[in-house]
């Protein structure tokens, strides 16, 4: 069989692997290395690139920001931020109509920047958000749908992991991602509460209202909060200045977490043991997919399948815009059966080779970053898309009292607001890019 057959052909094989619920990572390192050798037409080749496989992708400094930030999550959790988050938030939206459902917005956009993923954020902010969504007398629907939408921030305001491995993929600077992820990352989250806000309204009877918080609580909740301020302050701004590089600011945000949850006591031997061991096996399923990835990806290499694609892509005389708009449709498609991670290092190879070779009136660097921040964001469309989002399923198991059914009608109107603001970014790249020309 032709180089260009085998990888067509390992598409459907790779995806019939994954509906088998064999793991992401291990099924893309089995396609490649057969197809791989299937191409070479003998196991010497590949023997001895698998020799330096694993080294050649695990030796890379960059790599040592994941299990940093992953860290730095689980410390954030164990230090109480969550709930410092969501009170403070509270405190000043939650006897608005809708308002207890927008401090939960807000709560995953504020962990969301000490956390870098979006289902430890979804999951976090479950944990503290849905009881008192509960006790306001929310509808499940809305709750649920909040909170799965709110998640997605997690992985969106910086810090990344997924925007680092974006970043290696594509050899573009990790600050200047970070940068321009932000101001997106901001409008998600006012449309999010757009989005509460006009829901209750036209049903009030989806939210409850509680109380107002009499000021000085209010002031108090807040200043709980000012530490996850300066963390972030310190990581993101230290990465942007200059001051040091993004695995120094993982380490030092690392560190700070860890100061933190220590002074608030929630840093004791067991939770200290429990909060390595989630970030080791944390670290182990990102390393796995990494892994995978390059295989798969070395025998796309070998069959030529990317190069041949760009071209027939140039071949069809269609404009820039429409190639982008395919390509961020496949994302939203297939971002509902494979995680973000998975996808961002299967496709990449692929995609960026086209979008790079297109004219959409920006220099290269821009064109990349921006490309690489829409991306990121119609990934995690795919996360709250029913049938299958991963988000609706991690807080679908905190409430399974409510029928999937209405998480689905609940996390409708977010999609929409997630699919504006796609059409919004590609219309209007400044939007993105802005933070690269202050």
């Amino acid at each position: 069989m032709e180089p260009l057959a085998l990888a067509a052909w390992s598409f459907p094989v790779l995806l019939l692997l994954i509906f088998l619920r064999i793991p992401i990572g291990l099924s893309m390192l089995s396609v490649g290395l057969v197809g791989s050798w299937l191409v070479y037409g003998s196991a010497s080749p590949l023997l001895n690139h698998m020799k330096t496989l694993a080294y050649g992708q695990f030796s890379s400094h960059s790599l040592a920001i994941v299990p940093l930030f992953l860290l730095m999550g689980q410390f954030a959790s164990l230090g109480g931020m969550s709930q410092a988050l969501f009170k403070a938030a509270e405190a000043f939206l939650g006897h608005r109509k809708g308002g207890v459902a927008m401090a939960a917005v807000g709560a995953c956009a504020g962990f969301g920047s000490i956390c870098g993923s979006s289902l430890a954020t979804a999951a976090t902010m479950g944990q503290v958000a849905l009881p008192e969504l509960r006790r306001a007398g929310y509808a499940g629907s809305l709750a649920t749908g909040a909170l799965a939408a709110g998640g997605t921030l997690g992985i969106l305001i910086p810090p990344s992991i997924v925007l680092v491995i974006y970043a290696i993929l594509s050899e573009q600077n990790v600050a200047k991602m970070f940068a321009a992820a932000f101001l997106p990352g901001v409008l998600a989250a006012l449309g999010y509460m757009l989005v509460i806000g006009i829901v209750v309204r036209l049903k009030p009877s989806l939210a409850g209202r509680i109380e107002p918080m009499p000021w000085p609580e209010r002031w108090r909740a807040l200043g709980a909060v000012w530490p996850v301020l300066l963390i972030f302050v310190t990581v993101i701004g230290g990465i942007y200045s200059g001051i040091f590089t993004p695995t120094e600011g993982a380490a030092v945000g690392a560190v700070a977490t860890a100061l933190l949850a220590g002074w608030r006591g929630g840093l004791s031997r067991e939770k200290l043991q429990r909060a390595f061991e989630a970030t080791a096996a944390g670290t182990a399923m990102v390393f796995m997919i990494v892994l995978g990835a390059a295989a798969y990806n070395n025998f796309l290499a070998l069959s030529q399948l990317p190069q041949e694609l760009a071209g027939w892509v140039g071949t069809l005389g269609l404009g820039p815009y429409a190639v982008l708009t395919a390509i961020l449709l496949f994302y939203v498609v297939f971002g509902c059966v494979m995680d973000s991670l998975s996808m961002i290092l299967l496709t990449i190879p692929i995609f960026f080779p086209m979008i790079s070779g297109l004219d959409f009136g920006l220099p290269p660097e821009e064109t990349a970053i921006w490309f690489g921040v829409l991306v990121l964001i119609v990934v995690e469309v795919g996360l709250i898309t029913p049938p299958v989002g991963m988000n609706l399923f991690v807080i679908q198991s905190m409430a399974p009292e409510i029928p999937i059914i209405e998480t689905y009608r609940g996390v409708w109107p977010f999609v929409l607001s997630d699919l504006v603001r796609v059409v919004l970014l590609m219309l209007f790249p400044m939007i993105t890019l802005v933070a690269l020309r202050v």
